[in-house]
């Protein structure tokens, strides 16, 4: 039972590690005043172009290929593809002053076409599934620890058996808990977020804060799908793997309270909660029911905060608000 529910928990946390850059890069954005809807469409995009970048490396590198090489490719294409999305959605909703909401639904379908299309082709291209070879999926997806760590009862499993995504999620959520908490430009962010118009006031550059915590936000976003193609789906591209990923990460940004160190905890418990379905079985409950559970969860907490009505736990006061300088 115990090596049941441990194997389930390093599962879990596997699971949720897409989860946790979508939702860190989401509650960047939205610290700094910016809603982008547009996650999932993101994720999509790094997801599709992760793949191919880590693809088209190997094919081009042939038997000398390095894994870390692709890994590195990976990560920064799909960056870059979910960098570029949350440009677009940040010149039209900062520059042109377009309603945020609209926007972000927008940039979901262009995002998930965008990665639905580059993912076809490149299957098409080939004639078949686009896949890396046996060799760099385990890169991707086995444990960079050696052996003997992995071994150790229960430490082990806990803490050196998950992919290098794991770690590198993890080193991400606590350099930005840290930078948003204990450093000037981290409260400038969370400033403008709170009051553009007193922080402008103050000296603070709004527009940039809100341009770079946007497309850097997307950027780290968009590799949370790259992670769920690289790992979950097994270096494969899937179409419809994705769905519904990104509006779980939006979901759980409220869950973490827009604190980006809650995220690890959080992340791991979606995960748990998204694969239950696979380990724990009542017969009269339907798979599906299963499946909504991290959404009332979300729900059941956003209802908690607003009885509260404590500010620390309340989303940032201009979220989703335009910021119009000359009504200051």
């Amino acid at each position: 039972m115990f090596a049941k529910l441990l194997a389930w928990i390093t599962a879990g946390v596997v699971s949720g590690t897409p989860l946790l850059f979508g939702t860190s890069g989401e509650i960047l954005t939205q610290k700094s005043g910016n809603m982008n809807l547009g996650v999932e469409g993101m994720m999509y995009m790094g997801g599709a172009f992760g793949l191919a970048g880590a693809y088209y490396y190997e094919q081009a590198a042939g038997e000398g290929a390095s894994g870390a090489v692709a890994v590195v490719i990976a990560l920064l294409c799909s960056f870059l593809a979910g960098a570029i999305g949350a440009l677009i959605f940040s010149f039209v909703t900062i520059t042109l002053r377009a309603n945020q909401n609209v926007t972000g639904l927008a940039l979901t379908m262009l995002g998930t076409g965008v990665g639905q299309f580059v993912g076809e082709y490149m299957r098409i291209k080939v004639g078949g599934y686009v896949a890396l070879s046996n060799a760099m999926k385990g890169v991707f997806a086995n444990s960079p620890w050696p052996a003997a760590l992995r071994d150790i009862p229960v430490i082990g499993p806990l803490l050196f058996s998950y992919n290098i995504f794991v770690y590198i999620g993890v080193v991400m959520a606590v350099v930005m808990a840290v930078w948003m908490k204990r450093t000037r430009t981290g409260m400038n962010l969370r400033a403008v977020g709170e009051s553009p118009a007193t922080a402008d006031a103050a000296g603070i550059d709004v527009i940039r804060y809100r341009y770079l915590a946007t497309t850097i936000g997307g950027g780290i976003s968009a590799i949370g799908g790259m992670v769920y193609i690289m790992t979950t789906a097994g270096c494969v591209w899937n179409h419809t793997g994705l769905s519904g990923v990104g509006w779980l990460a939006v979901a759980l940004v409220i869950f973490c309270l827009w604190k980006p160190a809650n995220t690890l905890w959080g992340a791991a418990l979606f995960g748990v909660l998204t694969i239950m379905y696979l380990w724990v079985s009542i017969p009269f409950i339907p798979r599906q029911l299963y499946k909504i559970l991290p959404y009332v969860v979300a729900i059941i907490v956003l209802i908690l905060v607003s009885m509260r009505q404590k500010r620390e736990n309340q989303p940032p006061a201009s979220l989703g608000t335009n910021y119009f300088r000359e009504e200051r």
